[in-house]
């Protein structure tokens, strides 16, 4: 694993992300690396190697952190914020130890490393901490996202969050057909999940080559993400799942040739 320590201008962008006003990365890459990762692209601009075998470091994000900005942050984009390496450079901790603790702060991540910083997030006003969730198990996850922590330990850490009285929400994604189990994971996680969020796999953005391994691996699953007919289906039936198992969602997001949110009431 490749590590580029940077100094940056500013760690805070202007979000396109609908009711966010900013994102914040004091990393870019992912030791994550799972192959349908959407923040990809970025290694148009960060010619150091494949998306999996970098991770840049700003240096100097904390000091940044300080910057006075209005509205709701996201943390992060285009990393993960406790992806391995932040176990010993506590850079996300030092982040947030320094952000301006009335802003609304929305946390994402697949790391059960995230309950280390309970305390902090008690400083904040209005958080939430979200673990994204998708039961890929055995072959599935092999292939898909080899190096991520165990759905166990990332419920496990979700139950956590709760019983420490952080608000939490449990981020379904990506939702492939045939493989993401939706109705298992919320059997498991329904106890102590705040919220839910659903989004259905952006099958353009993850790239030709996890389009090659979803056709050679999965061509069940592949040919309703292709099928306009046989896709629509899918999410209309996971409409109703969600429906009938009746738990706290604002809807499904769902990427063809644009990007639609799809409210469940």
């Amino acid at each position: 694993m490749r590590i580029i320590k940077t100094k940056a201008k500013s760690i805070y962008t202007k979000s396109g992300i609908p009711g966010v006003g900013w994102v914040i990365n004091q990393y870019v890459g992912c030791q994550f690396g799972c192959k349908y990762c959407y923040a990809k692209f970025i290694c148009k601009w960060k010619p150091y190697g494949e998306w999996g075998t970098w991770v840049e470091v700003k240096t100097n994000a904390s000091e940044l952190a300080r910057k006075r900005v209005y509205g709701e942050v996201f943390m992060s984009s285009i990393s993960d914020p406790y992806q391995p390496v932040e176990k010993e450079l506590k850079l996300t901790r030092r982040t947030l130890e320094m952000m301006n603790k009335r802003n609304k702060l929305s946390i994402l991540t697949k790391s059960p490393l995230v309950v280390r910083d309970i305390d902090l997030f008690k400083l904040f006003n209005e958080i939430e901490v979200g673990l994204t969730i998708n039961s890929f198990e055995g072959k599935e996850k092999q292939l898909i996202e080899p190096f991520t922590p165990s759905q166990k330990l990332r419920i496990d850490a979700l139950k956590t969050l709760r019983e420490e009285g952080v608000k939490n929400y449990a981020f379904i994604s990506p939702i492939i057909p045939g493989i993401t189990d939706v109705e298992e994971i919320i059997r498991e996680t329904r106890g102590f999940a705040d919220s839910y969020f659903f989004e259905v796999l952006n099958l353009k953005a993850a790239g030709r080559e996890f389009r090659e391994l979803l056709r050679e691996n999965f061509p069940e699953s592949y040919e309703v993400m292709v099928d306009e007919d046989k896709f629509w289906r899918f999410v209309k039936e996971l409409i109703e799942l969600i429906k009938r198992l009746n738990v706290r969602t604002e809807g499904i997001e769902v990427h063809r040739k644009g990007w639609e949110f799809i409210e469940v009431k």
